[in-house]
């Protein structure tokens, strides 16, 4: 019999909880069998990456999955063999009553942030709280042994790794989104929160001897870059050129297409959670805008990836690296951070495929939880 998850989505920023909680839904259907019912608390997020949902219905199935709108007064619900409180939401209280009425107790675990920090490997998997006799366990994703691995479906490498051996189907998948680089152009996607560095780095950009052409998917970058540009307003499809820059508007796509957007691109910046570790499986050169968090503790855990991406680096092109992440993620000027980046660029390259690999040799995410459940039977 199909063992029962129930996967609890709380939308806190926009699309970064719910684009991981619907990527490990999936795969916990399509490549092991279980039962999901994700609950998520703002089904118009999730449209904009589910645009098949319908956010009208309290109760629906997409790609296997049964997704349940969690609703502010719950309704009575039978608990699952699995539960999982994504990014420390907290459960409905009545859930939690049938959590412990169940004949026996179901796994109950908050799977939590990404961190490259050293304590998440000490933490992983050590009970926490307990809910009348209901042990909930810590789950943390990660990039080295001793955590919970990284979201990445079966065979996607090899998928990723053939649409960048065609070029035709590069073109093809460009063409659909109203995409026409240059030849002799980079091209870029830039996916981020709120920046003050941007100017800076689109000046360098519109400068540069090389031109460039910047995809910016819908999304709350936009003013920054409509500031730059000196116009009132940018919508999908809008497209601005200034210099050797070229400014494109792409609308905000399904999660499977952004995939191939980041395959497309010679370099991608993103934001976040989930497009971060997408990112990563792409295979080429990225900057990660880390989500703020107070007393700048987030820049903690910047470093600590970076101590981590970095380490196999030549010493320039680690410095160039690393000057780039943290002018970005401070909101410093980036015109001659990213000219110095550039002077390594074939190094920083081959650095990004390679990285890709070796955290493709780990377990990823949902077969490790799926592990953890059957130790935990």
């Amino acid at each position: 019999m199909k063992a029962s998850w129930d996967i609890f989505c709380s939308v806190v920023d926009n699309f970064g909880d719910i684009g991981v909680t619907w990527r490990l839904a999936r795969q916990l259907v399509a490549e092991h069998q279980c039962a999901v019912r994700l609950w998520v608390d703002d089904l118009r997020a999730f449209e904009k990456i589910c645009p098949q949902i319908d956010i009208q219905q309290a109760q629906q199935h997409q790609d296997g999955v049964e997704v349940c709108h969690w609703p502010a007064e719950w309704q009575s619900a039978v608990a699952a063999d699995v539960v999982i409180a994504a990014f420390a939401c907290q459960l409905p209280h009545a859930y939690m009553e049938a959590m412990a009425d169940r004949a026996r107790a179901p796994l109950w675990l908050n799977l939590d942030y990404l961190s490259a920090e050293e304590w998440v490997s000490g933490c992983h998997g050590l009970p926490s709280v307990k809910f009348r006799g209901v042990q909930k366990y810590f789950f943390f994703p990660g990039f080295q042994a001793g955590t919970g691995g990284l979201l990445r479906e079966a065979g996607l490498l090899e998928r990723r790794r053939r649409f960048q051996g065609d070029p035709q189907a590069r073109n093809n998948f460009l063409e659909q989104l109203g995409v026409f680089p240059a030849t002799s152009a980079r091209l870029m996607s830039l996916f981020a929160y709120e920046n003050a560095g941007l100017a800076g780095w689109l000046d360098a950009l519109a400068t540069d001897v090389q031109p460039t052409h910047l995809l910016v998917p819908e999304g709350r970058i936009l003013g920054d870059v409509q500031r730059w540009l000196g116009v009132d307003s940018l919508a999908a499809g809008a497209l601005q050129v200034r210099q050797s820059l070229t400014v494109q508007v792409v609308p905000f796509v399904r999660q499977e297409d952004y995939d191939r957007l980041l395959w497309c691109c010679d370099f991608n910046a993103v934001r976040g959670e989930d497009s971060f570790v997408r990112a990563q499986w792409a295979g080429r050169p990225m900057l990660w805008h880390i989500y703020r968090q107070d007393d700048d503790i987030h820049l903690d855990k910047l470093e600590a990836f970076l101590a981590l991406y970095t380490r196999a680096l030549s010493p320039g092109a680690k410095a160039a690296v690393l000057a780039l992440w943290q002018a970005w993620n401070t909101e410093a000027p980036m015109g001659q951070a990213w000219k110095n980046l550039l002077q390594h660029w074939p190094e920083v390259v081959a650095h990004a495929e390679q990285w890709c690999l070796e955290q493709g040799l780990q377990a990823d995410l949902a077969a490790a939880l799926v592990q953890f459940y059957l130790n935990w039977i």
